[in-house]
């Protein structure tokens, strides 16, 4: 089995990360890299204990660590996680299992052949079911779950996706006064590239520790406007 890099976005989680990493084994992953945005909880000094990449973020926003990110990634394949629980680490052979078979991405999909997540609100059910039905439908797409950070991927599409460009963000980033992650972009234009692309069933678990970052009005908006100028914008 391909070892992957797991990428780990980061704000005071160290909680989570007590309980979460002696779970992933290291014949799964033998690269992991957190993007820290300035946690003051003992997260660091649990990064630096365990010899993880680091990654601080210098500008808010997880897309402006792209391009460091690539840089640092010695593995084909990027696996992005959340430590607080979310993600089931025992998935993670069989994402590399299915990057393996030459898919370009495999997303762990909380509502795929019977999955779940009990992390979703009304609002969130409702935009995790619109913004797959809004990708399929304006950009081909074939998708369950657009919006889970929970996925593996070809290294190569942080460069050849242009994520760490300012294209896709500019303009909701500017006008909503939010900074933004690369995933909803990376689905967009995976999806508009007919990319070789499938899901797993991924349940999601109720969140162990912290609280979601997500603004469910704001980020719905920003996404929605990435999803019709990426009708335009971007080839």
């Amino acid at each position: 089995m391909k070892k992957a890099t797991l990428v780990m976005p980061v704000l005071n989680e160290i909680d989570g990360l007590k309980l979460i990493m002696p779970r992933i084994k290291p014949e799964w992953i033998d690269q992991i890299i957190c993007i820290d945005g300035n946690s003051t909880d003992g997260t660091l000094d649990f990064i630096k204990e365990h010899n993880y990449g680091l990654i601080p973020e210098r500008i808010p926003g997880l897309r402006n660590a792209v391009n460091e990110l690539y840089k640092m990634v010695k593995n084909d394949i990027i696996i992005t996680f959340s430590p607080d629980g979310n993600c089931i680490p025992e998935l993670i052979p069989e994402l590399i299992k299915k990057m393996e078979e030459g898919y370009d991405m495999v997303i762990a999909s909380r509502y795929y052949k019977g999955a779940k997540s009990e992390d979703d609100s009304l609002v969130t059910k409702f935009g995790n079911w619109l913004f797959p039905a809004l990708i399929n439908l304006f950009h081909g797409g074939h998708y369950t779950d657009i919006m889970s950070i929970y996925r593996a991927y070809k290294k190569e599409l942080l460069v050849d996706l242009d994520l760490g460009g300012d294209s896709g963000y500019i303009f909701p980033e500017k006008l909503l006064n939010l900074p933004m992650g690369w995933e909803p972009l990376l689905t967009i234009r995976a999806a508009k590239r007919k990319l070789k692309i499938t899901d797993i069933p991924g349940d999601e678990p109720a969140r162990i520790v912290g609280k979601s970052k997500l603004r469910p009005f704001k980020h719905g908006l920003a996404h929605m406007i990435q999803v019709f100028t990426e009708i335009f914008v971007w080839r």
